[in-house]
């Protein structure tokens, strides 16, 4: 394993340009090898080890990619293989995204549970609810889902969950409904940006969508998809992580291949904490003219303010001026890094689904433990404005969203090294 050994103190100056979008590119990538019928290449692909084992899972169920620089060729499975394997599936939640497309395509699926982030059970319900909806029959034991079905057919669906609408089981059910008899209606859709990205490769692989970027979806099923090129949207949450890296430190960080229409809420509460953003038609500039200032956040599905920006916004709040409270409406157990960032001398308390901060005058190096992606950011970010030494293990959660995250930030003036971890 490896581990982040960051000297903290320095302000990032500089521009990084975003990478393609994590959660978009694995969607897309398994539409291109399971539902099309020709070759499709994806620009703008992010070089992440999630990519890589989303790859591994798709060959291993007869697709064939190939990776040019920042594009994947795609050619679609070429032999009747309906079982993702174990051992890679295992490695990552996202896994789960080949469940609907095989049956749609292959009329049968065998996948285990995935695996991912420790942030609490997500469970599959609201997929399994949307395939069996679509005529498919589908049993779970032993550890793997079940499903087959002669044909899929179009319905009329509730996707809304526990927590508001589930962002996997809308683009699971989305991708399926494209080649079921009929027309299908999921109501209570996702609309985060990765989810409009999906529906847009698919709309130019042939399928029939309507309501793309609203919470109502409307799918007419077409007989077959065919391949396409397509550019991946960028990051939202890396854009946001760097926007919070460069107010941190109190830097000026231009934040390029971002829009605002992409992130309204993060650019909405950073500017409340008195961040400021300056915005061109190219990404944004990030600076903060006077001290931080404590704001109150809860995370909500899009387009309110994104699960996946609660640990950097508790991270930066640990330096402003006064008290937060963070609440996590989406996911439980998402609150595993307040212990480590306590360690670098923040002073953050739990009652339940919220973290009180109390704003500190600086933070100390430490080292401290990546428990999940998002996480491990946070404990980058505030170490680059940590007082000291900092050492982040358990980084290969880190490399699962973020592409040469010390890089990035090192051509930004911080002081951040990657050294092999003997412990």
């Amino acid at each position: 394993m490896q581990k982040l050994i960051i000297n903290g103190g320095t302000k990032l100056k500089g521009e990084v340009q975003i990478s393609g979008s994590k959660n978009a590119v694995l969607p897309i990538a398994v539409a291109a090898a399971i539902l099309g019928d020709s070759l499709s290449v994806l620009h703008n692909v992010p070089n992440l080890t999630d990519v890589k084992t989303l790859s591994a899972v798709l060959e291993g169920l007869g697709a064939s990619i190939t990776r040019k620089n920042e594009s994947l060729y795609i050619e679609p499975i070429n032999r009747m293989e309906y079982e993702a394997p174990y051992e890679l599936v295992r490695q990552m939640r996202a896994s789960i995204y080949v469940l609907g497309p095989l049956v749609a395509k292959l009329g049968k699926a065998k996948v285990s549970f995935p695996g991912g982030c420790a942030i609490g059970p997500r469970p599959v319900d609201l997929h399994i609810r949307g395939l069996e909806q679509l005529g498919a029959d589908v049993d779970v034991k032993k550890g793997y889902i079940f499903a087959q079905a002669d044909r899929l057919v179009g319905a009329d669906m509730d996707l809304t969950g526990q927590h508001g609408p589930s962002v996997g089981a809308t683009a699971n059910v989305m991708m399926a409904a494209t080649l079921a008899d009929g027309t299908t209606v999921i109501r209570g859709a996702a609309r985060e940006p990765h989810i409009s990205d999906l529906a847009k490769f698919l709309t130019a692989m042939g399928a029939d969508i309507e309501g793309i970027g609203t919470s109502v979806l409307t799918i007419r099923g077409v007989k077959q998809l065919h391949g396409t090129e397509h550019t991946v949207v960028s990051d939202d949450i890396e854009a946001g992580t760097f926007m919070v890296a460069g107010a941190i430190t109190n830097g000026n960080v231009f934040v390029r291949g971002i829009s605002q229409q992409q992130i309204p809420a993060i650019s909405e509460k950073l500017t409340e904490a008195g961040v400021h953003l300056e915005w061109n038609d190219k990404g944004v500039w990030v600076t903060v003219p006077d001290q931080l200032k404590a704001i109150d956040v809860t995370t909500v599905p899009f387009p309110g303010f994104p699960t996946d920006m609660q640990a950097q916004i508790m991270g930066l709040m640990t330096l402003a001026s006064g008290s937060s409270t963070i609440t996590e409406n989406v996911h439980t157990d998402r609150f595993i890094h307040a212990a480590e960032l306590n360690r670098m001398g923040a002073d953050i308390r739990l009652e339940g689904r919220k973290a009180i901060v109390n704003g500190v005058s600086y933070l100390s190096g430490a080292p401290v433990m990546a428990s999940d992606l998002r996480a491990g950011a946070v404990l980058v970010v505030a170490g680059m404005a940590a007082v000291g030494e900092t050492v982040v293990s358990r980084i290969y959660h880190i490399d699962r969203g973020y592409e040469a995250i010390e890089t990035k930030l090192n051509n930004l003036g911080a002081n951040i090294v990657r050294v092999k971890d003997n412990d």
